[in-house]
């Protein structure tokens, strides 16, 4: 099993990304999060890993933190229907906090909004990972003491639907947060998906 690889970024052009560890390159697929945080090719990296292994392919999976890697894990072991490449989409469409306040509140509306995820799939996560022993009582311990204010879901909202129109995490969160800071915390997120597309474009 292959824990972590620390190495050179080779190549960071797509979410399928190279690492030379002494000469060796790897090949990781890494989720938008962790993507947009790596840097310019020639960088040193440090990711957590998980070796994904079918019949006849064995698929490596990078990530910077813990807490994604094990959300991750939790996703692709105990939710069923839901694999690497929805896992990937979720870890890149919202932060880990953001995901288990999501689900310790229900939220099918928030959960559906993040590409590839359907209200059906929606149900299901929130369905399979409230039934799992000691997964929700964690969360929703985690979620009483920082509960996210009504500004942060519209922030959130907002940064979710630059993300389904193409804008990376990054790039979505960062415009977002520039104009909170120029029209206020409490604007609309009409608005500020309005005034974000105005800045990156």
């Amino acid at each position: 099993m292959i824990t972590f690889l620390r190495g050179i970024l080779q190549d960071n052009l797509s979410s399928q990304i190279a690492v030379d560890v002494n000469g060796v390159g790897y090949e990781v697929i890494v989720p938008l999060s962790t993507l947009d945080r790596l840097g310019p090719a020639g960088n040193s990296v440090f990711l957590l890993t998980h070796l994904h292994i079918r019949e006849q392919e064995h698929t490596l999976y990078g990530f910077l933190s813990p807490e994604e890697r094990d959300l991750f894990r939790l996703l692709i072991n105990r939710v069923s229907g839901v694999g690497p490449k929805v896992a990937l989409s979720i870890l890149g469409g919202m932060s880990v906090s953001a995901f288990k306040t999501a689900v310790v509140q229900g939220d099918l509306a928030l959960l559906s909004k993040v590409k590839g995820v359907g209200r059906r799939t929606a149900e299901r996560i929130v369905l399979e990972l409230k039934d799992k022993v000691g997964v929700t009582e964690a969360w929703k311990a985690a979620s009483s003491s920082h509960p996210p204010t009504e500004d942060q879901r519209r922030q959130t909202d907002a940064i979710l639907a630059l993300i389904s129109l193409g804008y990376k995490q990054a790039e979505a969160a960062k415009a977002v947060s520039d104009c909170v800071t120029i029209l206020g915390p409490s604007t609309s997120v009409e608005d500020l998906v309005r005034k974000s597309l105005a800045q990156l474009q």
